[in-house]
C-alpha cells in the first residue's frame, strides 16, 4: 500500500479527538448545545469544501445528476452529522479515549463485514484469521481502555 495513504489515514485518526475537543469548546461557547456546535462545524466544513472544490477545478456539472440519486446515497451527510453531534455530546461525558476506543471497535467490526460481503459496492476481502485476530485485539484494547483502571483493584 502507498505509505502516503497510510499516513493520511493515521492523521485522520489523530484529527478525530482534536475535532471532538474543539467542538466541545465551541459547544461551551455557544451555550451548551451539541446540536448547534455540530451545525456550526458543518457550516464551516461546507465553506471549506466549497473553497477546495473551486480551487481544485471540480466539474460542478456533475451535481446535475443528484436528482437521480437514491435516498440512501445522500445519507452520508446525515451519518456525518450524527457522528459530529455524537462526539460533541459524548467526549466530555465519557472521555475522549473511552469514546474513541468504542468508535474504533465499532468501525473495525463493521468494516470487516463490509469487506467480507462487499456491501454498497466495496471490494471483497475475506475475513482471515489474521484480520479476525486484529479485530479481537482491538476489542481487547477497548476493554483495557474502558476497564483497565478497575483491574487489580
Amino acid at each position: 500500500m502507498n505509505g502516503l495513504l497510510l499516513a493520511l489515514a493515521f492523521v485522520m485518526g489523530v484529527v478525530v479527538p482534536l475535532q471532538a475537543a474543539i467542538n466541545h469548546q465551541l459547544k461551551l461557547l455557544i451555550g451548551g448545545s451539541p446540536v448547534l456546535a455540530a451545525l456550526v462545524s458543518f457550516a464551516v466544513g461546507l465553506v471549506t469544501l466549497t473553497i477546495a472544490a473551486l480551487l481544485s477545478g471540480q466539474k460542478w456539472v456533475g451535481l446535475t445528476a443528484l436528482p437521480r440519486a437514491e435516498w440512501w446515497m445522500l445519507s452520508g451527510g446525515v451519518l456525518g452529522a450524527l457522528f459530529v453531534f455524537g462526539t460533541t455530546l459524548l467526549a466530555p461525558r465519557l472521555g475522549v479515549a473511552v469514546m474513541l476506543s468504542l468508535i474504533i471497535a465499532g468501525q473495525v467490526c463493521a468494516s470487516l463485514l463490509f469487506d467480507r460481503y462487499g456491501w454498497l459496492g466495496m471490494p471483497l476481502k475475506e475475513i482471515n484469521s489474521w484480520r479476525l485476530g486484529g479485530a479481537l485485539l482491538v476489542v481487547a484494547g477497548v476493554l483495557l481502555v474502558n476497564l483497565g483502571d478497575r483491574i487489580g483493584k
